[in-house]
């Protein structure tokens, strides 16, 4: 037996790329739904946990995205019933949204490529993030942002243009802005105004090696997370 996990994906080229290798790695099961192509979402979240991928909306496009209200329909499921949840980008805008922040399109600086991410001390009592090096490299492509955190999260990591970058709602939900699930290959697709692709690609090939580690150690954390609620052996893999 197997813990199985729902993935939500958005777009084309926004599939869950190394995060989906490793939680796979781990003996998890991933039901990748391409909600981009029209594939329904389930009416109820049966599965043992959720991950709501990045896309070029906001979190509440529906016009654009019809899709996205029964994304938010779910991600409030496993909100208030502790299901191990894990937004990127758009689904961690989506997650701050649904438990009551804000997100603001096209505001601030936007961000895109290799960039530092700082590490607050909040977590470290994190289920996910404890124990993390104080400064971690994580790839970034958005202009959209989380502009107020819901009252009650964790707020867990920053950059200096956007200072929402990852936090935690409650003891199994987490949204972060950047893309863990990203290898530097897909970056030389992206094109944003204001930066020299091949730039940003070579600072995310050279930061590679530091930020591979801690983010598939974060990914491990979920995935133990995802089989302990299940309740299977931790040996389950």
């Amino acid at each position: 037996m197997m813990a199985d996990i729902l993935v939500v994906q958005n777009s084309r080229s926004g599939g869950p790329g190394r995060v989906g290798d490793w939680l796979a790695e781990a003996g998890l099961e991933l039901d990748v739904v391409l909600a981009h192509e029209g594939a329904p979402l389930p009416a109820r979240l049966e599965h043992d946990a959720m991950i709501m991928l990045g896309g070029g909306y906001l979190p509440g496009d529906d016009d654009r995205a019809p899709w996205l209200r029964d994304a938010r329909r779910l991600m409030g499921q496993a909100l208030a019933e502790g299901v191990p949840l894990l937004g990127i980008c758009l689904g961690g805008q989506m997650l701050a949204q649904v438990a009551g922040g804000e997100v603001t399109g096209d505001t601030g600086a936007p961000e895109n490529g290799s960039l530092p991410l700082t590490i607050r001390p909040e977590a470290a009592a994190d289920p996910l993030f404890h124990g993390l090096p104080p400064v971690v490299p994580a790839i970034e492509h958005h202009k959209d942002a989380i502009t107020r955190l819901p009252a009650g999260a964790v707020h867990l990591a920053e950059t200096e243009r956007c200072p929402y970058q990852a936090f935690r709602m409650g003891e199994r939900a987490w949204g972060v802005q950047f893309h863990p699930e990203v290898r530097p290959a897909r970056i030389r697709e992206w094109r944003a105004d204001g930066f020299d692709p091949a730039e940003v690609y070579a600072r995310a090939v050279a930061d590679e090696p530091v930020s591979t580690p801690v983010w598939h150690r974060v990914t491990g954390r979920f995935a133990a997370l995802v089989t302990e609620r299940a309740g299977l052996p931790a040996d389950a893999a």
